[in-house]
């Protein structure tokens, strides 16, 4: 069975950097379902940070879906 791995890198321009991963939780059954948490969970990570670090350090967020296999 395929179930799909939702992983989240948050980077700044400010130092050229990112942080480890962060490999969500939760699997998904799919790649869209998976997308669309990436999308809310950046958003959440976004508001968490907050608007001073966001610009003082350049702060993106991007993320990705992996599907793997289960046994």
């Amino acid at each position: 069975m395929t179930k799909w791995v939702l992983v989240l890198i948050i980077c700044s321009f400010e130092s050229n950097t990112c942080m480890p991963p962060i490999e969500y939780p939760m699997k998904f059954n799919d790649g869209y379902d998976c997308m669309v948490a990436g999308y809310k969970e950046s958003l959440l990570k976004t508001e968490q940070i907050g608007r001073k670090e966001i610009n003082e350090y350049n702060i993106y967020i991007k993320f990705g879906c992996t599907p793997i296999d289960i046994i």
